[in-house]
């Protein structure tokens, strides 16, 4: 099932993150974080945006996430999403769900846009963002060395709320998850996931 990330969760995922960082370039990141770094950020996250687990019997195979995408004011409505999924438990639509539940409570929160960078070349993902409803915006050339190689970075984008409707306050996850509709985005993506 898919449900809020929990401290006892902070383990797992960083097990699931940890060969992204040290055999990819997904990720800029070049050091494993400690686990009590790696909570801490998710708790960051956390505290205005989703971070979403899927949880089998106690397993968690994957994880998605709403970070900001700046500090500064202006950009407070935009989301800048992530997911992680387990070596063995990918092509299993793990991540479509999970993106598929965060979009939703996203929308239920009022951010109004969504983004995603993607390290090129990256096929499967490129396909993954774009069936999510995700279009292309813009490439940043060498932006990011990595395991002796420049890289690019693609950005993509989803619009959660209408262009031309007011940017209205940010519900916390916390209303919202007491709501009826931000249960219902809870669970919505359970339904991708064959079991």
């Amino acid at each position: 099932m898919i449900r809020i990330a929990q401290p006892d969760d902070v383990p797992a995922m960083l097990a699931i993150y940890a060969p992204f960082i040290a055999d990819t370039a997904v990720t800029f990141e070049v050091e494993v974080p400690t686990t009590e770094a790696f909570a801490k950020r998710i708790g960051h996250i956390q505290e205005e945006a989703p971070c979403l687990v899927w949880d089998r019997d106690g397993v968690v195979l994957g994880y998605a996430y709403a970070a900001p995408h700046r500090w500064r004011a202006a950009y407070q409505w935009t989301r800048e999403l992530s997911v992680y999924i387990r070596e063995d438990a990918r092509a299993q639509n793990y991540g479509k769900a999970l993106y598929t539940s965060l979009i939703a409570l996203l929308r239920c929160q009022n951010y109004r846009t969504a983004l995603a960078g993607i390290t090129l070349p990256n096929i499967p993902s490129v396909r993954f963002h774009e069936r999510q409803g995700f279009y292309p915006v813009g490439v940043y050339d060498n932006i990011g060395f990595k395991l002796g190689k420049s890289y690019r970075v693609g950005w993509w984008q989803l619009m959660l709320q209408e262009i031309q409707a007011p940017a209205l306050p940010i519900r916390p996850l916390e209303e919202v998850l007491r709501t009826e509709a931000g249960q219902y985005a809870l669970r919505r993506g359970e339904a991708l996931v064959l079991l």
